[in-house]
């Protein structure tokens, strides 16, 4: 009887599951007969406004900023919340300052990945390799990362076992993802990004309703936790965290290879401009959303983080204690709907990265033409392998798991930063300056968070972005200047 009614409990997320091998079937079928490269890695750049707008914003946030993010604010207060916003400004500022630049490049040049055009901007096939290898790098990382913390918060919440939530979405994931490429992805993600809201829509509403409402729970927390007003939380919250994180999940992220190449993928200018203002909408409902529910929980939680088993472990213990039983299948789907569709988002452009910036590409230089039949079956293949090596590795997680996942984030910002930046809005940008930027910077930025180095305790981004950044500037200085051809393409 237990087990029938765990089932049915979870009836929801298997619902849920199935929809997405579902969209992904049914896309695979609507582009039959297409370009297949460019339908499978950027959706023949059709993407709407709507969709353009949730599947950025549900490939930016992840499994971390549910569970992780949250978990802080119940520790640190509203200081949290100050220090989070600036992930707001997030999805506008990629689309503004790279969206259309990048759509009409993109068009000119037939590029399908962000790897093409840091490949006809500098006209370097050594950068664009590196490039594509620091992709998968730090990428396997971040999906890794995404698989534990799922599956973790699965076993959590459900009482399950940690492998049978990490077979039950993990697979899904690595199913759906491999069949319907990018434009299955996108659908997905806006999918995802629904969820998480009704997720955060329903778990405020119960917290609220068990804390005794909005008044009675500040007021708890005025009595017993007067310093999570303060924005520094009384020394919980250093200012070092405050500068770091605006830069490490904030203003870096804009060059995101991940969040970048939806540029390419939206269908005209009034779409990119509509994705604009919902993304800013969504992301900033989502982030405020479960963080002031962290705060929140103060009201129904009366322990410290410690004694619930960590920070992770706040919202999982907050939805097992407030949600009706028959309602915790639906609010699970939020949290890993976040990580799902960060997984899939990260795996398209891990295998764009090896099938199209490093084999067709090698394949072209040598004059040899590749068969839609051999592209689809290496496409379909690589994109699973990928997705399965990672689904292995998180079977037995690492301990240091969220450090991981930090960790490649401040690597892909430290390699693709000034690249992107300078490569697509100045023109002494040269070759030389870019792989000094993406080596040495990236380099610098490894040994330095495994030396555990740190300047005024600021996090590593801060060393890696700053040593990007001379870098570039020295190679930019005394390397040779981009051709003619190549600068009337980008700077008409």
């Amino acid at each position: 009887m237990t087990s029938l009614r765990s089932l049915v409990e979870l009836l929801p997320l298997l619902i849920f599951m199935v929809v997405m091998v579902g969209i992904s079937i049914f896309v695979k079928r609507q582009q039959a007969g297409k370009n297949f490269v460019g339908s499978y890695f950027v959706g023949n750049r059709e993407l709407g406004g709507f969709v353009l707008a949730m599947t950025t914003v549900a490939t930016y946030s992840s499994v971390s900023s549910f569970v992780g993010g949250p978990g802080m604010a119940f520790t640190v207060g509203f200081g949290w919340i100050y220090m989070a916003v600036v992930q707001v400004t997030a999805i506008f500022l990629v689309l503004g300052i790279f969206g259309k630049r990048v759509a009409l490049l993109a068009r000119k040049l037939n590029a399908v990945t962000v790897v093409d055009i840091i490949r006809a901007r500098f006209q370097s096939n050594l950068l664009a390799a590196v490039a594509a290898f620091v992709i998968v790098l730090f990428f396997c990382g971040t999906m890794t990362a995404q698989f534990v913390g799922g599956a973790k918060l699965f076993a959590a919440v459900t009482g399950y076992s940690y492998e049978a939530g990490l077979i039950l979405f993990g697979l899904v994931v690595v199913i759906y993802t491999s069949i319907g490429g990018f434009r299955a992805v996108a659908l997905t993600d806006t999918c995802c990004a629904l969820i998480m809201m009704i997720g955060i829509v329903l778990l405020l509403h119960y917290v609220l309703q068990a804390g005794g409402g909005y008044s009675q729970i500040m007021s708890t927390i005025e009595t017993n936790h007067p310093e999570m007003f303060e924005p520094f939380s009384m020394g919980n919250m250093p200012w070092g965290i405050y500068f770091t994180q605006w830069f490490l999940v904030g203003i870096c992220t804009i060059a995101l290879p991940q969040s970048v190449v939806r540029g390419i993928s939206y269908k005209d200018t009034g779409g990119l401009h509509q994705a604009m203002l919902i993304g800013t909408v969504v992301v900033g409902f989502m982030n405020i959303g479960i963080n002031f529910t962290g705060i929140l929980a103060h009201g129904v939680l009366t322990g410290d983080a410690a004694s619930y088993g960590g920070v992770d472990n706040i919202i999982p213990t907050t939805i097992t204690t407030v949600m009706p039983t028959e309602l915790v299948g639906l609010a699970i789907i939020g949290p890993l709907a976040a990580s799902i569709s960060t997984i899939s988002g990260l795996l398209i452009v891990a295998s764009s990265a090896i099938v199209k910036d490093v084999y067709l590409h090698y394949k072209e230089s040598k004059s040899e033409v590749v068969s839609d039949k051999k592209i689809k079956f290496l496409s379909m293949a690589i994109t699973a392998i990928i997705g399965v090596t990672v689904f292995v590795i998180a079977l037995t997680p690492p301990s240091l798991i969220w450090l991981i996942n930090m960790f490649a984030f401040g690597g892909l910002e430290t390699a693709f930063f000034w690249t992107l930046l300078f490569g697509l809005f100045w023109r002494k940008a040269n070759k030389t300056g870019a792989l000094l930027s993406m080596v040495g910077g990236t380099i610098v930025y490894c040994a330095a968070q495994a030396a555990g180095f740190k300047i005024f305790n600021l996090h590593q981004i801060t060393i890696g972005i700053t040593v990007s950044l001379v870098l570039f500037l020295i190679g930019s200085y005394f390397g040779k200047s981009s051709d003619k051809d190549t600068l009337k393409i980008f700077f008409p």
